[in-house]
């Protein structure tokens, strides 16, 4: 990303807190003036209380050195109060619209990423995704809060600093600002080196993140084949790689800090030189010295500010071009131009000549077409690979196909916008998901205004009730990681009465039952054969005893539909279905006959 599409994306970030930023650069503006007076007091001690010079200041003629002594002590205090008091309005003000800004620039990014497609989520580590959500993210603050705003200030200091300097004398002022070029050479010859090496420390840090991501999320794995010494192992080694990474970032960046500190420090040598030499030669007073070289330390102050943020911005600017990596991807499933609000669809549902594959060098599914009536059950069997769960995620267009078209009710389901295409389709996924929510929440995702009983309906449907009674809270507990643990039976019971909750005209179910037990199993499905009434539904199916009542079986395998018809109809055929019934009626042994032998015995 260029410095100047950067600063656009910072400034379009901006913009809404204009009147903010604008108090903030009034308050810079009185601090400013108030930097111009600060030095003054300290004038006024060495020239007219110590030394004989009259003074100037028609309010302070008659006082007497006592008087004056105190005077000047009191407006050093009541200056340095004041421009305490603006610092601290100031930080809270630009504080809070950086905090604002990041707040913004996080829901941009986190939001994006929810439309980007499943393909890319696939491709993807979670861990590094985290980092530039809630770490890359701080780099907009950093760039407008350390970089734009005290540049302006500076600026503003700056100006002022420099018209009362040439006014004490201009020769000093063009020495002290002669360091200012060698600073600029500085900058040309490092900048792209913290950039390199900030963009790698963010990279490693992301790295961090997945191993101990993959880690704890795979628990159970790393304890059940006692993985954890080399689990550690991989943690420690990836986080000594991104620790000695941010080292170098800090050393870069201190080693900058340092030689801009000892170039302005030389400049200070050489204006305390010859202003000295101007003091001997009586061209200027003591006091006019000491102020002069506050004045430039004051000088100095905002230059250095602006030469010392640069690193920090280059640094920011890292994960600027991290966040914008993901900004730039565009979404691969997206509204197309026109699309329509779909409304209640009736649920005809139609593959035509499909063909998908998550790499397409690879097809998973090969010209697959199929029709189901409105109320319909479709079932989908098939061997493992075979493109079962790709069929759901093509109608709920989790992916695009490569060739052919799905339709509902006689329209491509790419006219639908996404939402209100998906708003028609409810769905039980694997493996079931629970939230950490409450149980109440996890049944009413789809429609969280449900009333309990419509709640308590769905979750009886999907034989939840004993759960529920055995909840201290009931539909009020919160279940999940840090809650209540369900067991992989129940938690797929919640998904099955999200679903039911839902009462959308397509249902999905993939797997259904397969983490119920025989008993849960019959209620379960018992249930969902009632709530089946009416939907179209599309089951995904590896129980092949469950299907006996679809309306139609279609059986995938490599990537096309080898049969097709009702469970009676395959099985008295004694072709590929009802191989794999048998098979999975007589067990492993069954696995050497083929189909033809299972026929004919």
């Amino acid at each position: 990303m260029t410095l100047a599409r950067m600063y656009r994306q910072v400034f379009a970030y901006m913009r809404p807190y204009s009147g903010r930023m604008a108090s903030a650069v009034a308050i810079v503006v009185f601090s400013s003036a108030i930097e111009v007076l600060k030095p003054w007091p300290l004038k006024i001690v060495i020239d007219n209380v110590l030394g004989s010079h009259p003074i100037r200041l028609a309010a302070a003629r008659g006082l007497d050195r006592g008087a004056l002594l105190a005077a000047a002590c009191a407006g050093l205090v009541i200056l340095y109060l004041a421009l305490s008091l603006l610092q601290v309005s100031s930080n809270y003000v630009t504080i809070s619209v950086g905090q604002r800004m990041v707040n913004d620039f996080r829901a941009r990014l986190f939001e994006h990423l929810q439309r980007l497609s499943l393909s890319f989520h696939r491709r993807r580590e979670v861990g590094d995704l985290m980092v530039r959500i809630t770490y890359d993210t701080f780099a907009i603050q950093t760039i407008a809060m350390n970089g734009v705003f005290p540049v302006v200030s500076s600026l503003i200091l700056l100006a002022g600093m420099f018209l009362v300097m040439v006014r004490l004398d201009p020769i000093l002022t063009l020495i002290g600002l002669a360091v200012v070029p060698a600073l600029f050479f500085m900058i040309a010859g490092i900048s792209g080196k913290i950039e390199a090496i900030a963009s790698g420390a963010r990279a490693k840090e992301g790295q961090l993140y997945n191993v101990a991501h993959r880690a704890l999320s795979a628990i159970h794995v790393v304890q059940a084949f006692t993985r954890e010494p080399e689990s550690y192992a991989e943690f420690v080694a990836s986080s000594s790689s991104s620790l000695g990474a941010n080292l170098r970032l800090y050393t870069v960046q201190t080693f900058y800090s340092g030689t801009v500190n000892v170039v302005i420090a030389i400049g200070t040598a050489l204006v305390i030189y010859i202003g000295a030499l101007h003091v001997i030669r009586r061209q200027i007073t003591l006091g006019e010295l000491v102020i002069f070289t506050a004045y430039l330390a004051s000088l100095y102050a905002p230059i250095n500010q602006m030469f010392q943020t640069y690193g920090m911005v280059q640094s920011a600017k890292a994960g600027m071009n991290r966040c914008f990596e993901l900004l730039d991807i565009e979404p691969e499933i997206r509204d197309r131009p026109g699309a329509q609000t779909a409304g209640r669809l009736r649920g005809r549902v139609a593959f035509e000549e499909v063909a998908f594959g998550y790499d397409p060098k690879r097809p998973v599914l090969r010209g697959i077409g199929f029709e189901a009536d409105p109320g319909a059950r479709i079932a989908v069997v098939g061997p493992t690979g075979a493109g079962k769960s790709t069929i759901a995620s093509l109608l709920a267009r989790f992916y695009e196909p490569q060739a052919g078209r799905i339709t509902i009710d006689h329209r491509d389901i790419r006219d639908w916008s996404l939402k209100s295409l998906r708003e028609n389709i409810a769905m039980v996924l694997q493996p079931p998901l629970v939230l950490n929510e409450t149980l109440r929440s996890n049944i009413a995702i789809g429609r969280p205004g449900a009333s309990e009983g419509d709640i308590l309906k769905a979750a009886e449907l999907a034989g939840l009730l004993p759960v529920i009674a055995r909840l201290a809270k009931g539909l009020d507990e919160v279940v999940g990681q840090g809650g209540h643990s369900l067991s992989q039976g129940e938690a797929q019971r919640v998904t099955i009465a999200r679903a039911m909750l839902k009462q959308a005209p397509i249902l999905i179910m993939d797997e259904p039952t397969s983490a119920l037990d025989v008993a849960t199993e019959t209620l379960v499905m018992s249930a969902v054969q009632e709530a089946m009434k009416g939907r179209t539904t599309l089951v995904i199916a590896h129980r092949l005893s469950t299907i006996q009542n679809a309306d139609r079986i279609l059986v995938l395998n490599d990537g096309l539909i080898q049969e097709s018809g009702t469970f009676a109809e395959l099985i008295s055929r004694g072709g590929f279905f009802s191989y794999l019934y048998n098979l999975q009626s007589w067990g492993d042994p069954g696995a050497s006959r083929e189909p033809s032998e299972v026929a004919r015995s």
